[in-house]
């Protein structure tokens, strides 16, 4: 099964539009893990007709908040409709099993002992500095803590979290998060 690892990172806030639509945002980089290749890389909008072969040929996109944001903002570049990959929403399981949202930064404490090196915000700061690097660089690493969470969570059931100074646990059924579907078409024939 070919996965793919991914987040994004944005040129502007919602703030900036004046909606919490994200296909109203301006994508800066999106940044995958291909298992295929086992490598990370990055796109530039620019860059994105590079990123359309990897994903149509996927089976299945993963990704934090993604369903919600990282799909919906990225389709809007796309010649088709990214929805018809089947996607695995890290932040939608723990939601339904948990029934409230907790922050990456917090899953990753809690389940790898590790933490995000910035913030969206701050990446934002780089992007309009111009320190392009700084947020690929950033969002990588998202990639990377988002995958190693997969990984984990794949492999034991569950994931674990910071409440009142210890770490609870939040049971995950992950019994048909590999189950191939019916993936997308090519819609540019790559």
């Amino acid at each position: 099964m070919r996965k793919i690892t991914f987040d994004i990172e944005t040129s502007n806030i919602f703030s900036e539009v004046g909606s919490a639509d994200p296909t109203l945002l301006d994508l800066s980089v999106v940044c995958i893990h291909d298992s295929e290749t086992d490598l990370y890389s990055h796109f530039f909008q620019e860059d994105l007709n590079k990123l359309w072969p990897i994903i149509e040929k996927a089976d299945m996109l993963i990704g934090y908040n993604s369903n919600n944001f990282d799909i919906p903002l990225l389709n809007k570049y796309y010649a088709g409709d990214l929805k018809h990959i089947k996607s695995l929403d890290l932040l939608e399981e723990i939601r339904k099993s948990l029934g409230r949202r907790i922050k990456l930064d917090d899953i990753a404490k809690g389940t790898l002992g590790e933490q995000k090196s910035a913030d969206g915000l701050q990446a934002l700061v780089w992007w309009k500095n111009g320190e392009k690097q700084k947020v690929v660089d950033y969002c990588i690493q998202d990639v990377k803590v988002t995958k190693k969470i997969y990984d984990y969570a794949l492999e034991n059931g569950y994931v674990r979290y910071p409440k009142n100074g210890k770490v609870a646990e939040i049971k995950l059924d992950t019994s048909k998060w590999e189950e191939k579907e019916g993936g997308l078409a090519p819609t540019l024939g790559f």
